[in-house]
C-alpha cells in the first residue's frame, strides 16, 4: 500500500465518502413512509445547486467563450432536459475553442 500515490488516495476517499453518503441518505430515508415536503423540495434543489457550484466559476473567472457557452447552455436549458445541455456545452465549447 505504500507505492499508492497521493491520487490514488484521493480518488478512494472520494469513493468512500460519495458511498458513505449515498447509503446514509438512503438508510435515513428509508424510514419514512412520506417523504415531508420540505425534505423532497431540497433533495430536488440539490441538483441544481451542485450545478450552480460547478458553472459559477467558470462564468466569473472564463474568457468570452465560456461565457457565450453558458448563455447558449442556458437558453438550451429553458426548452430542453440536462442530457440536451450537457451536449449542446460540449459541442459548444469544443467549436469555439477549435475555431478560436
Amino acid at each position: 500500500m505504500s507505492g499508492m500515490s497521493d491520487m490514488t488516495w484521493v480518488i478512494l476517499g472520494g469513493a468512500l465518502v460519495t458511498y458513505v453518503t449515498r447509503f446514509g441518505g438512503h438508510a435515513v430515508l428509508s424510514r419514512f413512509k412520506h417523504i415531508p415536503p420540505r425534505v423532497a423540495a431540497g433533495l430536488n434543489a440539490v441538483p441544481a445547486a451542485v450545478l450552480t457550484t460547478l458553472f459559477a466559476p467558470v462564468a466569473l473567472t472564463g474568457g468570452w467563450k465560456e461565457s457565450l457557452t453558458l448563455a447558449v447552455v442556458l437558453v438550451v436549458g429553458l426548452r430542453f432536459n440536462v442530457i440536451a445541455m450537457l451536449a449542446t456545452s460540449v459541442v459548444v465549447i469544443a467549436f469555439l475553442r477549435h475555431l478560436f
